[in-house]
């Protein structure tokens, strides 16, 4: 009996003495995830390039002259630049992109006027036009803003309304250029058609016919040059006057003016 007590007692002991240790499950460790940076895309500065920003030499070189008088580039320049300038200053609408060009240093027997559309890069008319009786025969030489003085007037213009008038179907012009052209709806300077202004003409008298001033052009062509032209858009008369080429105020760099 005393020994089965001894035993009973050996186990108790054990069974006190000894401690099961508690294993903590580890914990997992969670790391923060690094937030990348937003990466700001950027295609850079957009071109400040837009239609009317385009240079005169670009249009210049993507009109095709084949098959037509080719324009002078200088000539062309100088028109672009006032036709942008006319447009800073709201004389023609913001979409207006029709621009004539007269270039009044060739013989009137080669075709001198350019109607050009500057969205398409395209003539649209290359024809024969008239320069006034006092102007001088086969070249034009004088140039007045006089009334009564039968000679034609530099500079720029912006196309008006039409009428029928003695010379039929005509465009009323509107002179832009001070002391050279801005008396020209005063001295009813118009564009018109005229019989004096064809190749037959020429045959005969080695030039085309005078005006009293106006831009007349062949008859068949004066109702869709009209048409196409008028409305406020820029025609301009060219010639190389240093009196004038050095005074209007359309032909000066924007930083002039």
């Amino acid at each position: 009996m005393k020994k089965i007590f001894v035993m009973l007692s050996f186990v108790m002991f054990f069974a006190t003495s000894f401690h099961k240790s508690e294993i903590q499950p580890k914990q997992n460790s969670t790391v923060p995830l690094k937030t990348l940076p937003q990466l700001s895309v950027t295609n850079g500065e957009k071109s400040s390039k837009t239609n009317n920003a385009i240079n005169a030499e670009e249009i210049y070189a993507s009109i095709n002259f084949e098959s037509i008088n080719k324009l002078n580039s200088e000539v062309f320049n100088k028109a672009f630049l006032g036709f942008n300038n006319l447009k800073k200053a709201g004389k023609l609408d913001e979409n207006a992109h029709i621009l004539s060009i007269c270039d009044f240093s060739l013989s009137s027997t080669h075709k001198r006027l350019w109607v050009i559309d500057l969205n398409e890069k395209k003539v649209l008319f290359n024809s024969l036009v008239a320069h006034g009786k006092n102007t001088g025969e086969e070249f034009a030489q004088k140039f007045s803003n006089t009334e009564s003085s039968y000679q034609s007037s530099l500079g720029f213009y912006i196309t008006e309304t039409t009428y029928n008038g003695e010379n039929g179907y005509s465009l009323k012009l509107l002179g832009m250029d001070k002391g050279f052209n801005d008396n020209a709806l005063r001295r009813a300077i118009v564009m018109h058609g005229a019989d004096y202004v064809s190749e037959d003409f020429i045959k005969t008298q080695n030039r085309i016919g005078r005006s009293w001033g106006c831009p007349a052009v062949p008859r068949a062509l004066a109702e869709p040059i009209i048409n196409t032209i008028k409305g406020k858009n820029c025609f301009f008369i060219y010639y190389p006057d240093p009196q004038y080429l050095s005074s209007s105020e359309w032909l000066k760099n924007q930083e002039e003016m």
